[in-house]
């Protein structure tokens, strides 16, 4: 339901819309599982890495795989976003399902390696499409070829946000709060800090 706006609400460093569907009450182990079953339903994502001298830069890239809160992605040495994340480790990840309105952002650092053998079961064969085969036997596009290389991406911070309404309900929400001046309550924000990641990491 739609949420009466107040005089507080309108605060320095206070948005209504994050704190009225901030989640504070929910077990952590309930947020945890909600937090796995939003980021399994999403293949693609995008990687945000350092672009020096120019800032930012985002690409899209397909999950290889998640392990508890981190997740694993395969890129090749020559790319440029490989010599970004060796110059500068810290990332961004951000996932988005059109479909149910789910998003998640998680802060972290990349740690790239081309010989570790957690690629053989990360690679796949459509990942090859990528690389491309020389045809000289080594630069093959597969798991032993020398440019395959693996991200471990590991959060120090997590943020997603759960519809808890459907489609119709969505729009319903953002109707209703246009009209009365309230302020729409469409789903949960929930984050995890450091502390909290390291307790999902141990368990996974």
């Amino acid at each position: 339901m739609p949420q009466t706006l107040n005089k507080s609400d309108i605060q320095a460093e206070n948005d209504p819309s994050v704190s009225k569907q901030y989640d504070r009450e929910t077990p952590l182990d309930e947020q945890i599982e909600d937090f796995y079953g939003i980021a399994d339903k999403i293949s693609i994502g995008l990687l945000t890495s350092h672009r020096e001298p120019s800032g930012l830069i985002s690409r899209s890239m397909a999950i290889a795989k998640r392990e508890g809160p981190d997740f694993y992605f395969l890129c090749n040495k020559h790319s440029k976003k490989y010599s970004q994340m060796k110059s500068n480790p810290e990332v961004e990840l951000g996932f988005n399902d059109p479909t149910t309105k789910n998003w998640i952002s998680i802060s972290g650092t990349a740690t790239l390696s081309n010989d570790d053998p957690k690629i053989k079961d990360l690679y796949s064969k459509p990942v090859s499409a990528w690389f491309g085969d020389l045809g000289d036997g080594v630069h093959t596009g597969g798991p032993e070829d020398p440019r395959m290389t693996m991200i471990h991406v590991k959060p120090n911070y997590i943020i997603y946000y759960k519809t808890t309404v459907g489609a119709l309900g969505y729009m319903k929400e953002i109707a209703q709060s246009t009209i009365m001046g309230s302020v729409a309550d469409t789903g949960v924000i929930r984050e995890f800090n450091e502390s909290e990641i390291s307790t999902m990491r141990s368990k996974a």
